[in-house]
């Protein structure tokens, strides 16, 4: 059996009364939909690890990747309504995110917490870095609106982020 990757598909842009010229929107049409790969990617990779954490702290670590997951869940959707704000079609399914994701695959082989915080950490780094960058992008591309979302995500992300990295510390850590 083969697999197929979802091809490339071309962006037509919807009319809309939006005052941002067409290639300032497929511009942020196109950075729109890495996020929303991404951020699809990580949202399955948070639930990865919300079925699979094992250890003395299994409750807490599997109720925090659940919240984890449903933040992911409600940005995915503020960003899928962006792009359809700007006239362009969210490339939302599976593997489009399998495809574009700019995160590594999970490890599976993840078992005790820390592994997973720790795997979930650095997707969270990555994801963050990624944000700034995009808030940087639209901002220099005149989206203000844009730049705002990902600014609204970004504090999240950093938060997060901050309590994923606060189960990892140990006092040998601590100068």
């Amino acid at each position: 059996m083969t697999t197929t990757i979802a091809p490339k598909v071309s962006q037509r842009l919807y009319p809309t009364r939006i005052d941002l010229s067409v290639e300032v929107r497929s511009q942020v049409i196109a950075l729109l939909n890495g996020t929303l790969a991404a951020t699809l990617d990580l949202k399955t990779q948070a639930k990865q690890a919300h079925w699979n954490v094992k250890g003395s702290d299994f409750l807490q670590l599997h109720e925090l990747f659940d919240t984890l997951s449903g933040e992911l869940e409600e940005y995915i959707d503020l960003v899928a309504e962006r792009i359809t704000a700007l006239g362009g079609a969210p490339l939302g399914t599976a593997r489009v995110a399998a495809a574009d994701s700019i995160l590594p695959e999970y490890p599976f082989d993840a078992v005790d917490g820390p592994e997973h915080v720790a795997a979930l950490a650095d997707r969270y780094a990555m994801y963050a870095k990624h944000l700034r960058s995009a808030i940087d992008r639209t901002a220099d591309l005149g989206d203000a609106d844009t730049s705002d979302l990902y600014t609204e995500v970004s504090r999240t992300i950093d938060k997060r982020l901050w309590f994923l990295e606060a189960h990892l510390i140990k006092k040998s850590d601590i100068a």
